[in-house]
């Protein structure tokens, strides 16, 4: 698709380095179960199954789990025009838009191309920033779905899903059948276990840092778009402010979407959390967006 989002060929590369890296992974992920569990078509046709319906499905599951729902412009006028202006500026297909009733301030973009995404916002955020504000978070989300980054990590984190799911499968059937199984099946149960674990840690890791750079760059052409970065930098300040005055009760729920949100529901604060969290430091985040105010001449 094309758009008038500035293009980051370092995105691009980055995206097919990890992917095919990602591939590779899957390959031999797959090579390894059907060699464990000698039956291919088993393998293959759940295999296919799942990155399908992940794939296909993703924007439904988003919108259900964050109970939302789409909007019509009579129902979100305001909402509706400042998505107009913006696909109408990057000369992109309008999402379809959507609100979710939650207070928690944020907002994602999923979908598996340009023609079939989602935009969706929180009532929290719409109460908490003003319209420049939210247009920069618009144009931010705009931008995944223009790099066609949305689709790219949907497919790089099934990996991780269905390892993880194997790991689970291969825990409870060792926990809850491990007396009844002969040394052969407890053994085969192990390789799968190792199998997935080492999978799903090699598919977290390139997933992390394959998101961490998608949100700087989100963010540069989202600020390049609508020549406003210190109205984003705002919108950050305000939603990881106000996000963390949240209680951690309240956002376990939405954690599992942290890739896809445009600040962590959830962020720790250790050095080792953050290598592996799916979003930049905010303030790495903020001195970013200072650099694009000063190379267009604007205060910061």
């Amino acid at each position: 698709m094309r758009s008038r989002f500035a293009p980051d060929r370092q995105l691009t590369v980055r995206m097919v380095a990890v992917v095919f890296l990602l591939g590779l992974v899957y390959v031999a992920f797959v090579a390894a179960l059907v060699a464990l569990l000698k039956s291919i078509v088993l393998v293959v046709v759940v295999v296919a199954a799942l990155l399908a319906a992940q794939y296909w499905f993703s924007d439904r599951i988003a919108l259900f789990a964050m109970h939302a729902k789409a909007v019509t412009p009579a129902e979100e006028p305001e909402l509706h025009g400042a998505v107009d202006r913006l696909c109408a500026l990057a000369d992109m297909p309008k999402p379809v838009v959507a609100v979710s009733g939650t207070d928690l301030p944020n907002a994602f973009a999923t979908g598996r191309n340009a023609d079939h995404s989602v935009l969706c916002v929180t009532r929290g955020l719409m109460r908490r920033l003003d319209r420049g504000e939210l247009e920069g978070v618009l144009a931010h989300e705009l931008s995944h779905v223009a790099h066609r980054d949305v689709a790219v990590i949907t497919i790089a984190s099934f990996i991780g899903v269905l390892a993880g799911l194997l790991v689970r499968f291969a825990f409870y059937s060792e926990l809850f059948g491990g007396r009844r199984q002969d040394q052969n099946t407890a053994a085969l149960l192990a390789l799968v276990m190792g199998v997935s674990v080492l999978a799903y840690a090699l598919g977290f890791l390139l997933t992390r840092a394959l998101s961490r750079y998608r949100e700087l760059a989100a963010d540069r052409s989202a600020a390049l778009l609508t020549g406003r970065p210190s109205e984003l930098a705002s919108a950050l300040v305000k939603v990881s402010g106000d996000i963390a005055r949240i209680p951690t009760e309240d956002l376990r729920t939405a954690r599992s979407f942290n890739a896809f949100f445009f600040t962590p529901a959830l962020r720790e604060d250790s050095p080792l959390a953050t290598a592996f969290s799916t979003h930049p430091s905010l303030q790495r985040r903020l001195d970013a967006l200072a650099r694009i105010s000063a190379e267009l001449g604007r205060p910061a």
